[in-house]
């Protein structure tokens, strides 16, 4: 007979004004932005924001560098306070690679919103802790290494809080001698800013059918290496991104290199998780992007300090669900405002809980709580969001239909006629099929040889995982749900040579044959990065990524 889960004592709860989910760009500006404006109105405000890094800037991952719009109007003084923005981008360089060659394509045929001139290369880990020092000292309470697990909705099926999830529950699901229980965060209003493909942000999308007359979301993955190079090679304020080999004409996706700080350079592969082979494995498409000849030379004789992986949203403005139900909204990359050309989404995500923060501070104004904050959704549609994200809208589905070759120029005329005719273009291409449905089947694709790593400049997977800085507790639950246990072997592995042993960029997912010859599944949930790869490109969508418990996962230092 089964065991039955014990009862567990009930919940204790605290009462906020808002309640933010997630310290990243969108949050902490979101708390900063509610508190500025509590001080300007000389009223009190209680704001709490929960984290589920270890701490502020633990689980934030980009290359990154960042349009200083948001920061300037969150902080104007933000220089003089000691922001970590130090290195101002002074060259920037655009290639197309071949397997041996690289073109530089001149700055002039890039549209001009493509000019990163202005911009900073920066740590967005290390920006999003200082913004939590700036919300601290304003009164801001941050809860980093919990991790809210599940929302809390009113009789009338609106959102009045989260609650964090138990701690100190043993692998087969029963609580250990460490067991406590979660906590009860219960506000007027609660944002979710969790980033791209965050879990309960998911399920506020479908709860509420916040997709509808939209487009659905499109992803990509991001991967990243941080490097201390050989200062002689170190140029700071160089920005290089490029897009060809090693990837196919139809295989979307790009590549960065920032020159910052201490002789350090951020190397990053972003790949459109919409690619078709399913033998492909990203995180090996990156490390051979590094041994190009126009690449490798930046690296030899570096050290690599750093390594993580992290999900995009990609979708553009017509992915953008609706912004606000009953109680809350949704911020930052969980509403899906990165740039995709650009490869920027800071700025957007600062602007959006800035404009979140300014609506639900008008609403309690008026005594009005667990309501739709209209006035956000109103300032995002008419405000800098969408003036950023309505001129590339169409960038990502030429990429998708047409292929690199094609559809690249393509995208690079639509960029241009919709920043010369007053009011941009008058269509707006639709996405077609979502991520997880573009793989081939396995007989009709062809294996990829990837040449083995040399463990100087190029790395396996879990030699990279352990730069990672991640861990998780090994006697907790799985984080990494399967739907139906059987489909991977009786289904993905058939038909498509089960993908998640190489989508995965830390080595999570294995087929591993038994003595008897049978294979198995076997999911390595002390590895994962959070990256959320699997819960998107996963072609049966039998794998839901949930939040382990607080504190668990990656710890991004400098990165």
């Amino acid at each position: 007979m089964a065991e039955t889960a014990p009862e567990l004592p009930p919940r204790e709860g605290m009462e906020f004004d808002v309640v933010i989910v997630g310290a990243g760009p969108a949050g902490l500006s979101a708390a900063i932005r509610l508190k500025q404006l509590a001080a300007e109105a000389e009223t009190e405000l209680s704001v709490v924001v929960v984290e589920k890094g270890s701490e502020v800037g633990a689980h934030i991952l980009s290359g990154a560098v960042i349009d200083p719009k948001g920061i300037n109007r969150l902080i104007p003084d933000w220089k003089e306070k000691g922001a970590p923005i130090d290195t101002e981008v002074k060259d920037d360089r655009f290639y197309f690679l071949t397997a041996t060659k690289s073109l530089r394509l001149p700055n002039f045929l890039m549209p001009p919103l493509m000019n990163n001139h202005g911009n900073y290369i920066v740590s967005l880990g290390a920006l999003c802790a200082w913004l939590g020092e700036q919300a601290t000292e304003l009164g801001v309470e941050i809860y980093p290494g919990f991790a809210a697990s599940e929302v809390l909705y009113d009789e009338n099926g609106a959102v009045v809080g989260i609650a964090t999830g138990d701690m100190g529950i043993g692998r087969d699901g029963q609580p250990t001698d460490n067991f406590v229980r979660g906590m009860e965060l219960r506000g007027k209003y609660t944002f979710f800013a969790e980033g791209a493909r965050g879990s309960l942000s998911k399920q506020l999308i479908e709860q509420f059918k916040l997709t509808e007359g939209r487009e659905g979301q499109k992803f990509g993955i991001g991967l990243k290496e941080l490097w201390r190079i050989a200062p002689e090679k170190h140029k700071p304020g160089l920005v290089q991104h490029s897009f060809g080999w090693p990837l196919d004409s139809r295989t979307g996706g790009g590549s960065f290199l920032y020159h910052y700080g201490d002789n350090l350079v951020s190397v990053g592969f972003v790949l459109h998780l919409n690619y078709e082979n399913p033998y492909l494995s990203p995180y090996e498409e990156f490390q051979r992007f590094k041994t190009h000849p126009a690449i490798r030379d930046t690296f030899e004789g570096g050290k690599r300090m750093g390594y993580g992986a992290r999900a995009l949203t990609e979708g553009g403005w017509q992915s953008v669900p609706k912004l606000t139900f009953p109680g809350g909204a949704l911020l930052g990359c969980s509403a899906g405002f990165m740039n995709l050309p650009r490869i920027k989404g800071s700025h957007n995500a600062m602007l959006s809980g800035m404009a979140a923060a300014e609506a639900a501070f008008a609403a309690m104004a008026e005594g009005r709580q667990q309501d739709e904050l209209t006035a956000y959704s109103e300032a995002v549609e008419n405000g800098d969001i969408a003036k950023d994200l309505k001129p590339v809208r169409n960038v990502k589905p030429l990429w998708s239909r047409f292929g690199t070759f094609i559809g690249f120029p393509f995208a690079g005329l639509d960029m241009w006629l919709n920043t010369l005719i007053p009011g941009g273009l008058r269509f707006t291409l639709s996405h077609r099929k979502p991520d997880y449905a573009t793989l081939k089947r396995a007989e009709k694709a062809k294996p990829i040889d990837y040449p083995k790593p040399d463990g100087v400049l190029t790395f396996d997977r879990l030699t990279n995982v352990s730069f990672s800085g991640t861990n998780h507790e090994e006697e907790q639950p799985v984080h990494l749900k399967l739907t139906d246990p059987a489909v991977p072997v009786s289904i993905n592995l058939p038909e498509f040579a089960e993908p998640a042993q190489r989508y995965c960029p830390a080595g999570v997912y294995e087929i591993v044959v038994e003595a008897d010859g049978e294979p198995r599944f076997q999911i390595n949930a002390q590895n994962c990065v959070h990256c959320k790869t699997c819960d998107i490109k996963d072609p049966s969508q039998n794998i839901t990524w949930v939040c382990p418990e607080g504190g668990g996962g990656p710890n991004y230092a400098g990165m």
